[in-house]
């Protein structure tokens, strides 16, 4: 008669098929969006996902490393609502457009994820290259929709990079402002947050390749 091996239990079985560091990165997520990065600790997240308290040791070194790949996961979110956006319309000023909607919606969705990817708790990004590079993503789609916004205008004054810096600014004060000010659409005199994030953006769109906003 064969003897029949045990099946894997635990963070065991989770390891060897290779998904325990997504279900670490999953449990940070939560406690991050449901009690806020200051309350994530790896003993915390391990009994979250049902694991012993040494298992996230297999993926992360420390707590930041932990963080690192919340914020990379957060990052590779916004860039893809992004993408899913722009999809949908046409043109340089429609592109700006969808990209500000997605940009808030993702921040005001995901408040916890939005602080960390922008916050201090991964101090030194350049540790983190995947970090970096997914990071960046976002921003060149930005960047790329206002380079098509100022070839359209035929403009020479500014700067792409200037310009660039200008609407992401613009986006991002607006969701930071909706996350963390205490205010909404109400209290900014719109009737709801996508009449004031069109509202924003358009006047954003106005600005672009006229010298400043």
């Amino acid at each position: 008669m064969v003897k029949k091996k045990p099946k894997k239990t635990g963070d065991s079985a989770a390891y060897h098929h290779g998904d325990l560091r997504t279900a670490l990165i999953h449990a940070a997520t939560k406690i991050v969006e449901t009690e806020g990065v200051m309350a994530l600790s790896l003993r915390g997240v391990a009994r979250l996902a049902g694991v012993s308290q040494t298992a996230p040791y297999h993926h992360f070194s420390d707590k930041e490393a932990l963080l690192a790949a919340v914020a990379e996961t957060g990052f590779r979110g916004l860039s893809e609502a992004m993408d899913a956006r722009t999809q949908r319309v046409e043109g340089a000023s429609g592109q700006i457009v969808a990209l500000g909607h997605a940009y808030v919606s993702f921040a005001t969705e995901n408040p916890g994820r939005f602080r960390l990817m922008f916050g201090p708790q991964v101090p030194d990004k350049a540790n983190y290259p995947d970090l970096l590079a997914t990071g960046a993503r976002s921003y060149e789609m930005i960047r790329s929709a206002v380079q098509s916004r100022r070839y359209d205008l035929n403009t020479q004054s500014g700067s792409l990079e200037a310009d660039t810096m200008a609407a992401w600014s613009i986006v991002h004060g607006l969701a930071t402002l909706l996350i963390d000010s205490g205010f909404n659409s109400d209290s900014m005199g719109a009737p709801t947050q996508n009449a004031l994030v069109e509202h924003v953006t358009q006047a954003l769109v106005g600005g672009l390749g006229l010298g400043g906003i």
